[in-house]
């Protein structure tokens, strides 16, 4: 039996600020957006979290014995501990009890999990994050995979990461026409190192992505493109910088404005300007990445997040469910991969 609405179970024990923050953005999540959400961890240190007399309608809470520290080695620790939150949360899914996962943990750790627990969708040879960063163009974004997954890529996975970008692009960001973009050192087909030669020529061979091209470092937040790919090193390199420029940028307009009555008048007058500025640049606001080629949706969250990082990282999982990403890009790859019947 399906479930009628997106249910999210939440590794309430991952991250720096769990439980208390984690359980703070899931009842935020669960009064705004419409979700069941389940959490899972410490029963008694999450009713701690919970506001006196708030009543959890739509919410369960699961059971689960500690943690994957970040210290610990991911599979090993997954083994060593099978009740720990990231794996009840993952089973969850996996009996159908819940549609996605969100957890702010051990990154690591939840990807080994997701894949021990749900293994990859038909065709995807290594699951890839995707992150969604702002751009100048306001009101567009950029998909760009992968940001972690794998310091190592083939080009047969980066052209993977085009395709299943594509999709969560046009299905999920709503674009209807995704450009997408492979990130080299220049724009022509000739640069790059034999990762970029290779996959270069695989993406403009390949008829189901919509490629347009080498994006330079400088062209990635321009607007131009819509999906970029790039191994996980340079990914992860990209998504930490980002993640900087963005704070930076907040601070120097707090240190910046006048101090005094003239610096609180000229903050009334700029508040809509800065509240704009700050959902642009601020990581919180988009929640974390997806972990897209598993058979289960799984949002990875920062581990510094607080209760805003975690309402946008269910509010992404409700999203990718609602949409159906997984049964897309498992439709497309059986279209993809499907011979043609004679005479059709």
């Amino acid at each position: 039996m399906g479930l009628k609405r997106a249910c999210i179970a939440i590794d309430a024990m991952g991250g720096d600020y769990a439980p208390g923050e984690i359980v703070a953005g899931a009842i935020r999540a669960k009064a705004a957006l419409d979700v069941d959400i389940i959490l899972v961890g410490d029963i008694g240190r999450i009713r701690a979290c919970i506001p006196q007399g708030h009543q959890l309608d739509g919410m369960e809470l699961v059971a689960a014995e500690g943690t994957i520290e970040m210290h610990e080695e991911p599979l090993s620790a997954l083994r060593k501990k099978p009740t720990a939150s990231i794996n009840v949360a993952m089973d969850l899914v996996k009996q159908n009890r819940a549609n996605a996962v969100v957890s702010a943990g051990h990154s690591g750790a939840a990807m080994a999990a997701a894949l021990l627990r749900l293994g990859r969708l038909k065709g995807i040879d290594r699951p890839a994050i995707g992150a969604v960063f702002p751009t100048v163009v306001p009101h567009k974004s950029v998909l760009i995979l992968d940001v972690g997954a794998n310091v190592d890529c083939r080009p047969k996975y980066l052209e993977q990461f085009a395709m299943m970008g594509t999709i969560y692009s046009r299905y999920v960001l709503g674009v209807a026409h995704p450009q997408v973009g492979l990130i080299n050192i220049g724009e022509e087909a000739s640069k790059g190192d034999e990762l970029a030669l290779q996959a270069h020529q695989l993406l403009a061979d390949n008829p189901h992505i919509p490629f347009v091209g080498n994006a330079e470092g400088r062209d990635i937040l321009s607007g131009h493109f819509d999906v970029v790919v790039c191994d996980g090193f340079v990914g992860n390199v990209l998504l930490k910088f980002a993640e900087a420029v963005g704070e930076s940028v907040l601070q120097i307009l707090r240190e910046e404005l006048p101090q005094g009555w003239r610096g609180k008048l000229g903050a009334a007058i700029l508040k809509p300007n800065l509240r704009r500025i700050k959902h642009r640049v601020d990581h919180a606001e988009h929640g974390g990445g997806l972990l897209l080629g598993v058979a289960g949706v799984t949002v990875i969250s920062h581990g510094s997040s607080h209760a805003a990082s975690i309402f946008n990282a269910i509010r992404l999982a409700q999203e990718a469910v609602d949409h159906g990403v997984l049964e897309r890009i498992q439709a497309q790859y059986q279209r993809v991969t499907t011979p043609a019947i004679e005479g059709e």
